[in-house]
């Protein structure tokens, strides 16, 4: 019986020491995770920060591209003009609520 106990005992040791090996693995695991998690969502500001840019040069060169437009096109010109002041104001009527 007393070697029963023992057997037993040691059993449920190796088994608790083999779980704590599994949670120190997991924790590693779960912390490098945590890391790459971080560096990517780093990595995703910094791309929405370059497309915001990049989409704000590519407006300012189709504008420029417009007024710069031949006789041809000023028609077009006068008209994305009147479209950029309509978004000014807009933007002035929602400062001024």
């Amino acid at each position: 019986m007393a070697n029963e106990n023992i057997q037993i005992v040691n059993n449920l040791q190796h088994k608790i020491t083999q779980l704590i090996d599994r949670y120190k693995g997991v924790k590693t695991d779960n912390d490098l995770l945590k890391t790459r998690n971080d560096q990517l969502t780093k990595e995703l500001e910094e791309s929405a920060r370059e497309i915001a840019e990049l989409s704000e040069k590519y407006n300012t060169l189709k504008f420029s591209k417009t007024i710069e437009a031949s006789s041809g096109d000023v028609h077009n010109a006068k008209i994305r003009i009147n479209q950029i002041v309509r978004e000014i104001d807009k933007c002035i009527a929602l400062l001024n609520r």
